[in-house]
């Protein structure tokens, strides 16, 4: 399928690996041209070089922290964007008692405060030439909070909401803000959380992976690979009418009534 984006220009944050790479890849096959940010430049270098070399796009490297004002001055610096993908690693899990007040100003610069900052950066270039597309990278949490994930929760709770409300404002000038709402992909994330259940369990990663799996409709893990494919298509000429959506991609593991 032709997504009707070829030439257009993104920013990719955290996309060196895991599902930020998984939509860089998706947009570079669309024939996209890439400004991709990760903090580790050798992963962030070679999916760049992998990129260039499978679908002959221009592929700009901007390493850095994107949830820093320097970070964010570095990549914005190489717009204008025609798209936005806004990706960041997600808070640690505990229990509510664990977590200070800094904690949950660390979680909500990197998981609210950041995307919020990269949208008011691009959203007027966006509105101004009348075509936009802007992808929020977010968590099932926000339809199905998780219990150990209450910093995530509460900062990716706060970005639905501003969402809501910018998504209806600029959809009238062409640009479209739409949420994509993981669940449990084959990532460095998920390792992590399953680190976790291995230590507080005393199982081996194989049956918290088993454990996890099966909670899952499809049986399995996503993939970066198709989770990167429904980004594309968001930011596609054909997802015009798609306005503030939160769009859960989980394998069925959220049922939701409504």
């Amino acid at each position: 399928m032709d997504l009707g984006i070829r030439g257009k220009r993104a920013l990719v944050c955290a996309s060196s690996k895991g599902l930020g790479r998984g939509c860089a890849e998706a947009l570079a096959e669309a024939g996209v041209d890439l400004v991709m940010n990760a903090r580790g430049a050798d992963a962030l270098e070679a999916a760049a070089a992998d990129f260039r070399a499978k679908y002959q796009v221009g592929v700009t490297v901007v390493a850095g922290d994107i949830t820093t004002e320097v970070g964010r001055a570095a990549v914005l610096a190489h717009g204008p964007f025609d798209i936005l993908v806004t990706n960041a690693g997600g808070p640690p899990p505990g229990m509510w008692s664990d977590w200070a007040r800094e904690d949950f100003i660390k979680a909500l610069d990197a998981n609210m405060l950041t995307p919020i900052a990269l949208m008011q950066a691009v959203l007027p270039g966006m509105m101004a030439q009348g075509w936009g597309r802007v992808v929020n990278i977010t968590s099932v949490s926000v339809k199905a909070p998780v219990p150990v994930l209450g910093l995530s929760n509460s900062a990716r709770a706060g970005l639905t909401g501003f969402v809501a409300g910018t998504s209806r404002q600029v959809a009238g000038r062409g640009v479209t803000i739409n949420n994509l709402l993981p669940g449990i992909h084959a990532t460095d994330r998920a390792i992590a959380l399953d680190a976790a259940v291995v230590k507080s369990r005393g199982i081996s990663m194989e049956d918290a992976i088993a454990q996890r799996a099966a909670t899952i409709p499809a049986g399995r893990y996503g993939t970066p690979a198709e989770f990167g494919a429904t980004c594309a298509f968001l930011c596609s000429q054909a997802a015009g009418f798609i306005v503030g959506q939160n769009i859960l991609l989980d394998g069925g593991a959220t049922n939701l009534s409504l």
